[in-house]
């Protein structure tokens, strides 16, 4: 029976999207069906948390639009993401930054993350 869920889950991959942790700037191409038109939509944002392990993980993103913050859940293994990109890595000291929910303007700003290059 193990050997099954082996097979199974080797067959069904998580896509091989690049590396990101909370507090990172993303943008995530979504494909968005109209009827039977399909178009890809755009999604940036600040990446607040990430959840769970292997298949079923998910990670939040929230943005500011007009003035309201928009918080959308992905899951990581979405056939309907067509797209992950990663804009700013930032430097932040809690796997979940809940308290951005709370500020707004300049405090809500993350400091950039230094990678040092190792060679």
């Amino acid at each position: 029976m193990n050997r099954l869920k082996d097979v199974v889950s080797k067959i069904i991959e998580t896509p091989m999207w690049p590396d990101f942790h909370s507090g990172d700037t993303v943008t995530v191409t979504i494909k968005i069906r109209e009827g039977n038109k399909e178009r890809l939509q755009k999604f940036q944002g600040v990446v607040i948390q990430r959840k769970g392990e292997g298949n079923t993980a998910t990670f939040t993103v929230r943005k500011m639009a007009s003035g309201v913050g928009v918080e959308r859940v992905f899951p990581i293994a979405s056939p309907l993401i067509d797209n992950i990109e990663v804009n700013k890595r930032g430097k932040v000291r809690r796997a979940r930054i809940f308290y951005l929910r709370k500020l707004t303007g300049k405090s809500a700003r993350i400091k950039e993350r230094r990678d040092i290059v190792k060679e």
